[in-house]
């Protein structure tokens, strides 16, 4: 069957530290170049991302809204390809031939509407942080514990606690999906039909997993997990790892607030999160898991679980008792 032609999106401000590595992996793609066209939506970035991107063959738009999610939306409206990937500005293909890979669902199975990579990439060259989170496969522990994360975890040996459906078809599974619980899903490497996405509310923000519970609302349950990886080049310092855990607090209460998210949150398991409050109290129970993973996929990265794990909870606490604070004021007047 002839490859599908693919819209490639990517939301960029201030990537010059990522992009280069990206957009080169891209580019190596045993792939007919006349069926890519690579979108760079940019968001007033002042350093050298644009410089970057215009050493290859990309059409840059502007993000006048700024968030990444704004500059998904921008590029989804303009792709006109069979499909859209959405890749992140930090995101490094692991192989060439990862895009012949993923769009195979797409050219075995028409009632398959998206897929993903099952693994994040993982390399002893990189930062302990960014194989930290390829070892748990997840950015945020907590979804981990609370079991609906979306990538292989060597902490769990499998890679969503979510009772699916499931279908092996050798080099991918096909997950069948309810609106009830939805692993994490919808960035980083996340190929879906265009015709399909076009369908949702995407504008003017594209929330991940709020596209996954559209598509499933309009009866596209069929997701496939192909097995290759991606790398996710989520963070390389611990600062930077907290900033971004903390903008994606503030963001999901501040949008959750205008009523502009979808997906239910509140529907993971509320004895897995007690669970988790008791292991990051006691500190016994994350060194036990940080052993079973080394156990599992030796690496000295297996040993900041602990401190995360901490400093991930204290930070979606703070938070949540911010917006606590701001609901009660609100409501009270002043």
């Amino acid at each position: 069957m002839e490859l599908p032609s693919v819209s490639i999106v990517i939301p960029t401000r201030n990537s010059e530290g990522t992009l280069e590595r990206c957009l080169l992996s891209i580019d190596e793609q045993n792939y007919p170049e006349d069926k890519i066209r690579l979108i760079i939506v940019d968001a007033f970035s002042s350093d050298r991302t644009i410089e970057i991107a215009k050493r290859f063959n990309v059409k840059v738009l502007v993000n006048p809204r700024v968030t990444g999610e704004a500059g998904k939306a921008i590029g989804v409206e303009a792709a006109d390809r069979d499909i859209v990937a959405l890749i992140d500005s930090d995101n490094v293909l692991t192989s060439k031939d990862w895009l012949v890979r993923m769009t195979e669902p797409f050219r075995d199975d028409a009632e398959v509407v998206a897929c993903e990579p099952i693994f994040y990439g993982y390399s002893q060259r990189e930062p302990f942080l960014i194989r930290y989170c390829s070892l748990i496969g997840a950015d945020d522990p907590l979804s981990v514990y609370l079991g609906f994360y979306g990538r292989y975890s060597f902490l769990k040996d499998r890679w969503t606690d979510i009772p699916l459906k499931t279908e092996d078809r050798k080099s991918y599974f096909v997950a069948t999906l309810d609106r009830k619980v939805v692993p994490t899903m919808g960035a980083n490497g996340f190929l879906v039909s265009a015709s399909a996405i076009k369908k949702t509310n995407f504008k003017p923000f594209l929330f991940d997993l709020d596209i996954i519970y559209e598509l499933i609302d309009l009866g596209y349950n069929n997701f496939a997990r192909v097995k290759i990886g991606i790398f996710h080049l989520y963070a390389f310092s611990l600062g930077q790892y907290l900033k971004k855990t903390y903008r994606r607090a503030r963001d999901y209460y501040h949008y959750h607030r205008l009523k502009m998210r979808r997906y239910p949150w509140t529907r993971f398991n509320k004895l897995k999160l007690l669970k988790l409050t008791l292991s990051v109290l006691l500190v016994l129970p994350l060194v036990r898991d940080s052993v079973k993973g080394y156990k599992r996929k030796p690496d000295l990265a297996w040993f900041v679980h602990g401190i995360i794990c901490f400093l991930t909870f204290a930070t979606y606490g703070m938070k949540e008792l911010v917006s606590g604070f701001y609901l009660l004021r609100k409501s009270r007047g002043f």
